[in-house]
């Protein structure tokens, strides 16, 4: 396993499936888009938010970035969400 950590991202979408919730993210300056997996179910990302997300990258069989924590982004919060960035959703 290897640790991760990503900044200005905003929610794409969120799927709650049998043993974890899924939630798309994109890099506002980067435009990755990253999938990442809460196995306990216990974080609360919002719409129309930037966030940082921290984690461990689980490469089995599938690569696999599992949360073990997400917080508002405050260096990139100031910033607006661009027009496209809410088209995007």
């Amino acid at each position: 396993m290897f640790n991760f950590s990503a900044n200005n991202l905003t929610l794409l979408s969120r799927t709650e499936c049998h043993a974890c919730f899924v939630f798309v993210m994109k890099d506002r300056h980067t435009h990755r888009v990253y999938r990442l997996y809460d196995f306990t179910k216990s974080q609360e990302i919002a719409p129309d938010q930037v966030y940082c997300a921290f984690g461990k990258v689980n490469s089995a069989d599938k690569l696999y970035l599992v949360i073990e924590s997400v917080r508002p982004d405050t260096k990139n919060s100031a910033l607006p969400l661009s027009k496209t960035a809410r088209e995007d959703r």
